[in-house]
């Protein structure tokens, strides 16, 4: 059986995806997992390679091997290249982008999601973008998950950030904390538990996965003396998912139930907003957490950091979190494929 064939996406060229790239594919145990294929830049991920001082050798692929990637083997040294832009390297330097930047990261994406739903490759595993020089390029999203969703015309996705200790969902992904109560909805939490479920089950190869849901308020509200949110949208959007078949609890106090999850009481834990998510998970896996989106018809993880302009260029970029989206992404399209043949 051949190996899944994995669309990297670059990044933002002045970023450090370039880098965290080449320091992953660097390492000849990944090519026992995976294939994998970069939608970038040939010169910035050369710059970087040379940067690196590591003996990898890129090999751009023409149209006649991009129309057949089935056919496509690497071994560990070697990095196949879709070229899909031309950037002087003298005029983007690390750390300073401009506004191509944000032009040619979404050209990155919108390949890598062409090939990934004509079945031709498995996944796609994205480097990291800055979403104020995408959105001074003109393309006006919160993030890679928005527009990924637009892009597979998606109307239900989800955000999870997962490590080895901690699943986490997000019932809210991009907006101000002001907004969290108005934007939380019946309906919307209980669609986040089933894609939860359903990602866990598909995805993780969970037979029947245990999804802990977090209450918005201190203490769970208190039976409405701190908050009504739990009372009247969570407890019943757990009852919908519960009718469902689904092994769910909540609302449950944030306080608590992150560490009952970390000792195996549950596979994944729906939270309210961004930070009440992300606080623990990356104290716990600052440098090795992976983003997933949830609900799209593909496959996608992503590193959990963004383009670290500040060290961008100095060959100081961790790759831990690259390394664990590969792993995961490949692990991911193995077990879809078990489950569902595809």
């Amino acid at each position: 059986m051949a190996l899944p064939l994995l669309g990297i996406t670059m990044g933002d060229p002045a970023g450090v995806g370039p880098e965290v790239i080449i320091k992953a594919l660097s390492r000849p145990g990944l090519y026992r997992q995976f294939r994998p294929l970069v939608l970038g830049d040939p010169a910035i991920i050369s710059r970087a390679i040379k940067l690196l001082s590591l003996p990898l050798e890129l090999q751009i692929l023409g149209a006649t091997e991009v129309n057949d990637l089935s056919r496509l083997s690497c071994h560990p040294g070697e990095i196949p290249l879709i070229p899909l832009s031309s950037l002087d390297p003298k005029k983007i330097s690390p750390g300073h982008p401009d506004h191509s930047c944000g032009e040619v990261v979404v050209s990155y994406l919108k390949e890598a999601v062409k090939l990934a739903r004509k079945g031709r490759i498995s996944a796609i595993v994205t480097a990291p973008i800055s979403k104020e020089i995408m959105n001074r390029a003109g393309y006006h999203y919160p993030g890679h998950t928005e527009l990924l969703a637009e892009l597979t015309n998606t109307k239900s996705y989800a955000m999870m950030l997962t490590g080895r200790l901690l699943k986490v969902v997000l019932a809210t992904i991009h907006c101000p904390l002001e907004e969290v109560a108005k934007q939380l909805s019946r309906k919307g939490i209980a669609r986040t538990i089933e894609l939860t479920s359903e990602s866990l089950r598909v995805f993780f190869g969970i037979a029947r996965p245990r999804i802990g849901v977090a209450a918005l308020n201190p203490h769970a509200g208190e039976g409405g003396l701190l908050g009504a949110q739990e009372l009247r949208i969570i407890k019943p959007a757990v009852r919908d998912a519960r009718q469902k078949g689904i092994e769910v609890n909540g609302p449950l106090p944030a306080d608590s139930l992150f560490y009952f999850t970390t000792k195996g009481q549950y596979d994944a834990i729906i939270c309210m907003y961004h930070d009440q998510g992300l606080i623990p998970l990356k104290m716990l896996h600052f440098t090795d957490a992976v983003n997933v989106t949830l609900g799209l018809p593909i496959i996608r993880t992503s590193v959990d950091h963004g383009t670290a302009y500040g060290i961008a260029g100095r060959g100081v970029a961790d790759p831990a979190s690259m390394i664990a989206a590969l792993k995961l992404a490949a692990r991911m399209a193995r077990i879809k494929k078990k489950n569902t043949g595809k």
